[in-house]
């Protein structure tokens, strides 16, 4: 991990725990605002729409939780990232406002959370200076065609 990896990673967790804590010690407050989205969520889960706030708000402590701390980086941005998505769909409706001022509050913090999003993309595609994955995989396969080869042409017989 790189120092700014080390430093960026809490920075950026900060505000879904934050934000989460929040949720989780009044789901209530957050209910309204999100009920365009919690809706049709609620209808298609089963699920009340506070309990579909405080399961998002639970999500969020504990990816971001583990980013910050650097436990499975990677996959928990790819989390907060996907959290994010309906959290700002639904919380920040910019659009439907027509008072100025909340319009443009509203705008404001769409446009963190999209900045957030990019970060959380960043985070999540992070290999920390390492080679990634799929380049290991295909370095490790021409490895094995190329002592493969080898290998047989030693086995020839000469001549």
């Amino acid at each position: 991990m790189t120092i700014a990896e080390a430093l960026a990673r809490p920075l950026l967790a900060g505000m879904f725990v934050y934000g989460g804590i929040d949720a989780l010690r009044n789901p209530a407050s957050k209910v309204d605002p999100a009920a365009p989205v919690l809706e049709p969520a609620s209808r298609a889960t089963g699920l009340r729409p506070e309990q579909l706030v405080t399961i998002n708000a639970g999500v969020q402590v504990v990816a971001g939780v583990a980013l910050a701390a650097g436990i499975l980086p990677r996959p928990a941005a790819a989390v907060l990232a996907a959290s994010l998505v309906p959290t700002t769909l639904a919380g920040h409706r910019f659009w439907e406002e027509e008072d100025p001022a909340a319009k443009g509050a509203h705008l404001i913090h769409l446009l963190k959370n999209v900045a957030a999003l990019g970060g959380l993309l960043l985070a999540a595609t992070s290999t920390g200076g390492r080679p990634s994955i799929p380049w290991r995989a295909r370095r490790a396969a021409q490895h094995l065609v190329d002592t493969a080869g080898d290998t047989l042409e030693h086995l020839r017989p000469a001549g």
